[in-house]
């Protein structure tokens, strides 16, 4: 059950991030793609260290890997961080493109942060007008249902 649920993690963890079997076994060292199908199929158990590896390589926290080989933990997770940079609570899953993102913006001034945040808001709450609009649209063609 264990091998399992560990597989089921590494393919979600590995195809969050974006990479083919191929790709993630080409980055450990004495894994290949079948070693990896044969892992996310729950066929396969891998060390400690091959899963340390691919969640490094993921960007999952080793330990939802480690404890769900050990049958401790239900899924992976992204390591999460607050402004100071002390681990939170909260952890989110996300895409290569969100990453992306997260990395650029880290790199960014305050004022090219700030554009972007004004600009985020500001599309939120344009998009949020619009499903407004809509769905009253919507409800009186249907008669308020």
């Amino acid at each position: 059950m264990a091998a399992k649920k560990v597989g089921t993690l590494i393919k979600e963890a590995r195809t969050n991030a974006d990479l083919t079997q191929e790709q993630l076994a080409r980055k450990i060292a004495g894994l290949s793609a079948e070693d990896i199908s044969l892992a996310e199929r729950g066929k396969k158990n891998l060390t400690q260290d091959q899963l340390k590896q691919i969640a490094k390589i993921t960007g999952v926290t080793q330990a939802s890997l480690l404890n769900a080989a050990k049958g401790t933990s239900s899924s992976a997770k992204k390591p999460s961080s607050s402004a100071s940079g002390t681990s939170s609570k909260t952890s989110y899953m996300v895409t290569a493109e969100e990453k992306k993102l997260i990395q650029l913006y880290r790199k960014a001034d305050s004022e090219t942060k700030k554009s972007v945040l004004n600009l985020l808001n500001v599309k939120a709450n344009a998009t949020e007008m619009i499903l407004e609009t809509l769905l009253g649209n919507v409800q009186n063609i249907f008669g308020g249902k």
